[in-house]
């Protein structure tokens, strides 16, 4: 389950067929894994989180060449391919201990038009091999997605392939480069000539390595350049490697347009450090949807007891709740568990969940000095908080590039649960209905106007 991220519409995948290349050993990741493409980071395997990519890049069936360790590496991809419900075809290397161009030769019978070429151990943004996947590609060319950011934190300076690149064309590639302008990000749009390239560089150089055969077209011009833009891509090949990457996934987790200040300065921080521990437990993001609401139902009920201990203790599992509420949906992307059907139920929860803690307040409010005004107040805060939600979508997608740019606020439920914990802490469960009723209601009439004007 996830929250209700934005959803653009992108143009029709090109459909294709990917060869993964699975097979070495991986002794430098040893301490994180025994094998490396079935080495879980941040709950899920190298592997795994390679093919998603490249399905949601448009690849609609896998080749995998395997060698140390390909009978469990085979067995997961079959629980995979049935899981995922897509073709998985596992090749044999048994001379996996060379050079990985010879991994590459193992799929010459399966592919005779063009395909996707990706390492197991490579993890990158979708977008790469999808907008790879639609350049036009002359028989008997290559493309090489290149990262032309030579300042990359991400990048390993002591292993990473270098390349030269000129205008749209590779000119050079090798680790040794001193003139280079750029990295191997290791994702490649291949015809069947890479093939070729191969047998002719093991036959007149002795030369079984990838980059060999890359090399080799590059002096003939027949590979191009492609610059990723700045997007992810990490080669996870050491434990440093390993920690890198899984900072950059989470890292990617905290740039969510639509959060508001509070989820961003706070909540977000902390939600984040928690999903990275309970990525690696059999938990669902429809678990941690339900456990978030049921620490709101109880907050609300100890609101409602009267005393200030109750109401201090239920501000603080009101927050508490509200940090776990970010946590459903980062597990949901990090463990490819995204749903529109889980980012709705979490939505409606998420209401149910702010009517019993504005009701809770309410409720403590009216008990300590009965006044019917109080209860007047409570109602407002209730239908504001409604309104507020109910109105999100439709301004949120009309504001996306003043918010995401930070030149507009966004009041939303983050902003609403911090007020709540703020009124708990100094005992002022009624100034905060006030507070709440009237912001939120202007707030919504506002965006009302904003949406008429715009819209």
């Amino acid at each position: 389950m996830t929250k209700s991220d934005t959803v653009i519409k992108k143009p029709e995948a090109v459909r294709m067929k990917c060869l993964i290349i699975a097979a070495g050993k991986g002794s430098r990741l040893r301490q994180n894994g025994t094998c490396k493409p079935l080495t879980p980071i941040l709950g899920i395997p190298l592997i795994e989180r390679v093919i998603r990519s490249a399905l949601e890049a448009g690849v609609d069936g896998f080749y995998v060449v395997t060698g140390y360790q390909g009978g469990c590496v085979h067995a997961f991809l079959n629980r995979l391919s049935d899981r995922l419900g897509i073709p998985i075809t596992p090749i044999v290397n048994e001379d996996w201990k060379k050079e990985n161009g010879l991994s590459v030769l193992k799929a010459q019978k399966y592919l005779r038009e063009p395909f996707l070429l990706l390492m197991a151990d490579h993890l990158f943004d979708p977008v790469i091999a999808r907008e790879l996947m639609r350049l036009p590609l002359s028989d008997g060319e290559i493309i090489l997605g290149v990262d032309g950011d030579t300042r990359n934190s991400l990048i390993d300076m002591e292993d990473v392939t270098r390349v030269k690149t000129q205008g749209d064309r590779l000119r050079n590639i090798g680790k040794g480069l001193t003139d280079f302008n750029g990295f191997d990000t290791g994702i490649f749009l291949c015809t069947p000539s890479i093939f070729g390239a191969l047998e002719r560089c093991r036959q007149e150089y002795g030369d079984t390595a990838l980059t060999g055969a890359v090399r080799l077209l590059a002096a003939e011009d027949r590979v191009k350049a492609i610059n990723i833009g700045g997007y992810f891509v990490i080669d996870v090949d050491d434990a440093a490697a390993f920690r890198r990457a899984e900072n950059a996934l989470l890292a990617n987790l905290r740039d969510k347009p639509s959060d508001g200040p509070v989820s961003h300065h706070l909540n977000r921080p902390l939600s984040v450090r928690i999903s990275r521990r309970l990525v690696n437990y059999p938990l669902t993001p429809n678990q941690i949807s339900l456990f978030s609401f049921l620490c709101s139902v109880l907050a609300a009920g100890l609101f409602s007891l009267g005393s200030y201990a109750t109401l201090l203790l239920g501000g603080l599992l009101a927050q508490f709740a509200s940090v776990i509420d970010g946590c459903d949906g980062e597990v949901a992307r990090l463990k490819f568990q995204s749903s529109h059907y889980g980012g709705w139920v979490d939505a409606v929860l998420d209401r149910y969940a702010d009517a019993f803690l504005l009701f809770g307040l309410t409720w403590h409010a009216y008990a300590n000095k009965t006044d019917s005004l109080i209860l007047l107040i409570g109602f407002l805060a209730i239908i504001g908080s409604f309104m507020l939600s109910y109105t999100a979508d439709k301004y949120d997608n009309l504001m996306r590039d003043r918010i995401s740019h930070g030149k507009g606020l966004r009041l939303g439920r983050d902003l609403r649960v911090f007020l709540m914990f703020l009124g708990a802490i100094f005992n002022q469960p009624y100034l905060t209905l006030v507070v709440l009723a009237v912001v939120m209601n202007i707030e919504t009439i506002r965006r009302v106007i904003i949406c008429r004007d715009h819209g």
